[in-house]
C-alpha cells in the first residue's frame, strides 16, 4: 500500500470512528426509589432459644420463633450509560438499601445490581422513552447486632456481617427520560427483577422496583 492509499483509508477510518463517537452520549445518574416482595412465611429462633438462629414456623407455638419479613422500603441508586446510537445503548446499575432492617433476629441489606442493554425508540431533545432489558445479581446480606454494657456507665453495640445469599438476575424495565435543560434530567422507571431461588429469603421470585432517576447527560441532543 502506497502512502498516498495508506493516508486515505486512514482517513476515512478515523472519520468513521469520530461519527460514531459523535453520536454516543453518556449518562450518569442518581436514584431513589423502592422495590418489594412478599413475606416468605418462614421464621428464625432468637438467640436466647436451644435452636438459636435456626429456622422455625411462626404460629408453631416455638415463642422464640421470629417470623421473617418481606422486602420494602428506601432504596438509593447509582448508574449510567451510554448511548453507541441515537436509540441504542447500553447501561449498568446498581440499587441497595441505605440502612439494614430486622429480618427475624437478624439484620439484613437487599441490593441489585444489573447490567442492560437500552432501546428508546422515542428520542428527542425534550423527551427519551428507554426500553431496557439485561442480567446481573440480587444480593441479601445478613447481620447480627449485639449490645453489650460494662456495669450501667457504658453500652455499646457492634454489628458483625454473617454471611449473604447472592442470586442470578434478569431484568426488565421502561423509563421515561425527561430533560429539564439540554443536559439534566430525571427519569422515572419501574423494573422487574426475576431471581431465581429468592424465595429462599423473601416469598417470591418476582421483585417490582419503582426508582426517580436525576441525571446529567455529556452528549448532545
Amino acid at each position: 500500500m502506497n502512502t498516498k492509499s495508506f493516508v486515505l483509508v486512514f482517513a476515512v477510518a478515523f472519520g468513521c470512528a469520530t461519527s460514531a463517537w459523535a453520536q454516543a452520549a453518556l449518562d450518569v445518574n442518581i436514584g431513589l426509589g423502592t422495590a418489594h416482595n412478599s413475606a416468605s412465611g418462614a421464621g428464625i429462633d432468637s438467640a436466647s432459644s436451644f435452636n438459636a438462629f435456626g429456622s422455625c414456623t411462626p404460629g408453631s407455638g416455638d415463642q422464640f420463633c421470629q417470623a421473617t419479613p418481606g422486602l420494602g422500603g428506601l432504596f438509593l441508586g447509582l448508574g449510567g450509560d451510554i448511548m453507541l446510537f441515537k436509540h441504542i445503548g447500553v447501561g449498568a446499575d446498581f440499587t441497595v438499601q441505605p440502612t439494614r432492617r430486622a429480618y427475624g433476629p437478624l439484620q439484613s441489606r437487599q441490593s441489585f445490581f444489573d447490567a442492560n442493554a437500552i432501546y428508546a425508540p422515542i428520542s428527542n431533545k425534550r423527551v427519551e422513552l428507554r426500553l431496557l432489558g439485561g442480567i446481573g445479581a440480587a444480593r441479601t446480606s445478613f447481620a447480627l447486632s449485639q449490645s453489650a454494657c460494662v456495669g450501667t456507665a457504658v453500652c455499646s453495640t457492634a454489628v458483625e456481617p454473617i454471611g449473604n445469599a447472592t442470586h442470578f438476575d434478569v431484568n426488565a424495565g421502561v423509563g421515561l427520560q425527561i430533560y429539564l435543560t439540554s443536559h439534566v434530567f430525571v427519569r422515572p422507571q419501574f423494573n422487574v427483577h426475576y431471581v431465581p431461588n429468592l424465595t429462599q429469603q423473601f416469598g417470591s421470585n418476582w421483585v417490582p422496583e419503582g426508582t426517580i432517576w436525576l441525571g446529567y447527560n455529556f452528549g448532545e441532543k
